[in-house]
């Protein structure tokens, strides 16, 4: 089955799985919520349209670089109440990924994946990673991305982002049966905010099976 091939760098991300009220989470790396809402932006599909085909497809992560985890530190003064009697001033903790670059494998349905690269190519509307503002860069689409190989291989087999090697082995995420539980699966339009569970299965990939651009088997 084809992969569809995405890269997500930028000097800020966020993923958060958790964010209630003034406490915004990100995870270590790309949700499916999160990334699947950039495709769909890609597409150019309203946040109340069906998107259970994207939902359907099984993605996999790997981390290139981690990047440092910050927070941004937000206050706003004269807050209305819920009763709108009174106003009080408001704290925020934003949690995001500074300087992290990830290769995001999605598998699935030939034809959807070819649409998909091409929105990538030109995005209907604007694409963030994770949070409103945090714009990529540089783009997530590869002109290479769209690939024969089912996800891990392709994942595995695709150059490191960066052009020396890496100085650490890297961590590939792959949705699996069982594993590490995330709550980030679609299960209703983006609209209505409703996500499910899924495994995700980690594991190393040493830093000497990562090839490199040069000597990369990707043809």
């Amino acid at each position: 089955m084809p992969t569809l091939l995405l890269r997500l760098q930028g000097p800020m991300q966020s993923w958060g799985t958790r964010s209630r009220f003034d406490y915004r989470d990100t995870w270590p790396y790309p949700t499916k919520s999160g990334v699947l809402g950039l495709l769909a932006a890609a597409l150019g599909r309203d946040r109340k349209e069906d998107i259970s085909d994207l939902a359907a497809l099984r993605m996999g992560v790997r981390v290139d670089r981690r990047g440092v985890l910050k927070v941004d530190y937000q206050t706003a003064q004269g807050v209305l109440n819920s009763e709108q009697s009174k106003t009080r001033d408001v704290q925020s903790w934003r949690y995001y990924l500074s300087d992290a670059a990830f290769l995001v494998g999605l598998e699935g349905d030939a034809g959807l994946l070819k649409g998909a690269h091409q929105a990538l190519l030109n995005p209907r509307f604007a694409l963030y990673l994770g949070r409103k503002g945090y714009a990529p860069s540089p783009p997530p689409y590869l002109p290479d991305g769209l690939r024969e190989e089912p996800l891990e291989i392709a994942l595995r087999a695709y150059p490191y982002l960066f052009p020396q090697r890496p100085k650490e082995d890297l961590l590939l995420v792959l949705e699996a049966e069982q594993g590490r539980l995330v709550y980030d699966q679609p299960i209703a339009p983006f609209a209505e905010r409703r996500f499910g569970a899924r495994y995700v299965e980690e594991k190393l990939l040493g830093k000497e099976e990562v090839p490199l651009r040069e000597e990369a088997h990707v043809g």
